[in-house]
């Protein structure tokens, strides 16, 4: 079997499994998305009197501010979850949450270590594919007719949210010597290029989807540290910052790449 019968045959694979799980996956996908908020905003309740106690240290801010400073997190996140996912207001959800990230990147100093502040971007694109799909449902002025600006901006917001969310990727290459890394790297750099530059990106996400599963699962196993441990804290907010990067990237698959994409300049050719 040649290379492009292999394509064409994961490509049919593909679309079949698109035509099977097409009902259920965008609400994957957005349950998957704002899992990560839905864990910080439940830790924020349980570990009230540490994370208080955190940024009044840090930040020598005081007990007020610091309080007040859990409690949006907490009353944002929860908020905007549930916003979501019942589909009311998501835009408006999206914006909030997107206010969390870039409060907590300051608050926790997440700006000064790369790796945290590229899957803080990563996690910001899946949100920018979810404020993208609200803007698609959102009802025009003049109803069935829809207005250029609004898809202009839609397809430039899927772009952003594309290449953002590659950036998670960009902290799971190893640089090593040993063969298997340098295959990960490898296949993981070119599935990367591919969702962000839009071309068999249904296919390509479907791909990084099932390597950023198996990578979480094995690797973010925090059910298997004591809870007394701080590496389970650790695990679990890997665990699920990866799962809103998973749940960002269904959305790719469940909406396409957008306008701004080789995919759809195919189309013109």
């Amino acid at each position: 079997m040649g290379q492009d019968d292999l394509m064409n045959t994961a490509e049919d694979v593909a679309d079949q499994f698109l035509r099977v799980t097409k009902q259920y996956l965008p609400h994957l996908a957005r349950l998957c998305l704002i899992s990560t908020f839905l864990e910080d905003g439940i830790r924020m309740w349980f570990q009230w009197s540490e994370q208080r106690d955190y940024i009044e240290g840090t930040w020598g801010c005081g007990y007020f501010l610091a309080t007040c400073f859990v409690l949006l997190n907490l009353l944002g996140q929860l908020g905007g979850c549930v916003l979501i996912l019942s589909r009311n207001f998501a835009q408006y959800a999206c914006f909030g949450l997107f206010g969390i990230i870039a409060l907590q990147t300051v608050a926790y100093s997440i700006l000064w270590d790369l790796k945290f502040l590229m899957r803080n971007l990563a996690l910001g694109g899946g949100l920018l594919l979810l404020l993208a799909e609200s803007r698609s449902e959102g009802k025009s002025m003049f109803a069935g007719v829809p207005s250029m600006g609004e898809n202009s901006q839609k397809q430039y917001m899927q772009l952003g949210g594309r290449v953002l969310l590659v950036l998670m990727f960009m902290t799971l290459l190893h640089f090593d010597a040993s063969f298997f890394s340098i295959l990960q790297n490898m296949v993981g750099t070119a599935l990367i290029v591919l969702v962000a530059v839009g071309f068999k990106t249904k296919l390509a996400a479907l791909t990084l989807v099932l390597w950023l599963l198996a990578i979480n699962v094995y690797f973010n196993a925090f059910w298997t540290v004591p809870a007394y441990k701080p590496m389970h804290d650790f695990l679990k907010y890997d665990f699920f910052q990866t799962l809103s990067v998973i749940g960002g990237l269904l959305l790719v698959v469940a909406l396409g790449p957008g306008g701004v994409s080789m995919d759809e300049k195919k189309k013109e050719w």
